[in-house]
């Protein structure tokens, strides 16, 4: 008997909703900054259920979305991390939830809160489809026949196009906290596909979630407390970083991990992580005589196009990934060689990027014709001494 068998959606909805209405103790206790709870009213600091803190990540002027929103602790908090500069769209499926968060933004203004945050209701792993809309839709044109069901649906279709509640390319950050896990296996391939969807390029993901050691067995997928409790959508640990590549992202990181379980249910581990993932390694692999330096400490290491770096060896890469190595989460493990003389646009020529290492000579960088001698340079040791 699968997890399809017990109406997901249906539990998770019933929980949560009373969860708006009094504080029911899901998930894991989390520490937030102090300083950023003070003007967020205590309706929604009561009435917050999640397992990390991912609102760590992000930064002035961003524009972010929060996958799951809740009672919007959340997003008040990153609404004064990120300023009047920046934007924060909380969005959840849960009406009561709703309510309660967008109930909070006149008195959240008042204490001092900027004017900088929305929520929308969507399913998370749909953010094109407004439900408000739809809803709307279906109160003014019941579903009575399979007739009406195929209206609705061009009419769904139509507002994915027409009117997405989040575009492509729209925001710069990603956030959930303890609510993938709330969707059914069967829709988490499409939930992965909308978070590299909505990214712009160069932007992350930042995702706590609970996950496990073990496979969840079918039988405890059919408790609708243990799905509602963080417990029966948990996805194994090693299963949750794959999801983040096949959906496209790259440089996925693991930033946070709690050593021991929150909880053990017959013996599987259940645990909550952090994870950071990025989009933007689309684009052409040309060859612009650069290449990367692996410092160690490891022997050598692979990344997820194939790439091996040997440490200390001078690895050749194209230009894209010679780009994205200048930025985290990979600078820190790497030195940068470039080319003396930048390669003209015009002769940039494609890179077999996926076709095994290959090792740049130094003279690829410095010119074959290169040819100069210098002084010795006092920046080895302090006060001018050389090395």
């Amino acid at each position: 008997m699968g997890a399809s068998t017990l109406n997901v959606e249906a539990a998770v909805l019933r929980v949560y909703g009373d969860g708006a209405r009094r504080d029911i103790g899901l998930c894991c206790p989390v520490d937030y900054d102090q300083q950023l709870l003070k003007i967020i009213p205590n309706d929604v600091l009561e009435r917050d259920y999640g397992c990390g803190d991912p609102t760590r990540h992000v930064a002035a002027g961003e524009t972010v979305l929060d996958l799951g929103s809740g009672s919007g602790k959340s997003v008040y908090i990153m609404s004064q991390v990120v300023g009047r500069e920046g934007r924060v769209i909380g969005v959840d499926m849960n009406d009561e939830m709703l309510a309660l968060a967008r109930g909070a933004q006149v008195q959240f203004q008042a204490n001092g809160g900027p004017d900088n945050v929305r929520f929308g209701k969507a399913r998370i792993q749909d953010l094109r489809l407004d439900l408000e809309l739809a809803d709307s839709f279906l109160a003014a044109h019941p579903v009575r026949t399979m007739a009406d069901l195929a209206v609705a649906e061009a009419h769904f279709a139509d507002l994915r196009t027409r009117v997405p509640l989040v575009a492509d390319a729209s925001v710069d950050v990603v956030v959930s906290d303890c609510v993938l896990n709330l969707v059914r296996p069967a829709d988490k391939v499409m939930l992965f596909q909308e978070i590299h969807r909505v990214l712009r390029p160069g932007g992350r993901a930042v995702i706590s979630d609970i996950v496990c050691d073990e496979d969840v067995p079918d039988r405890l997928q059919q408790d609708p407390e243990l799905w509602a409790g963080c417990v029966s959508g948990a996805m194994r640990e090693d299963h949750f970083l794959q999801a983040f590549e096949a959906a496209g992202l790259y440089g996925i990181e693991v930033v946070a991990r709690t050593p021991e379980p929150w909880q053990t249910v017959e013996g599987i581990e259940f645990r909550s992580v952090t994870v950071i993932a990025y989009k933007g390694k689309e684009g052409a692999c040309l060859d612009g005589k650069q290449a990367v330096i692996y410092r160690g400490p490891f022997k050598e290491v692979r990344d997820d196009d194939g790439h091996v770096f040997p440490r200390g060896v001078r690895v050749a890469v194209c230009r894209k990934t010679f780009n994205l190595y200048a930025k985290a989460p990979y600078r820190r493990h790497v030195d940068l060689v470039g080319p003396r003389v930048a390669v003209p646009e015009s002769e940039l020529r494609p890179f077999p990027c996926g076709e095994g290492m290959l090792v740049r000579a130094p003279r690829e960088t410095k010119g074959e014709g290169y040819r100069e001698t210098t002084a010795a340079s006092f920046v080895c040791g302090v006060g001018g001494a050389c090395c």
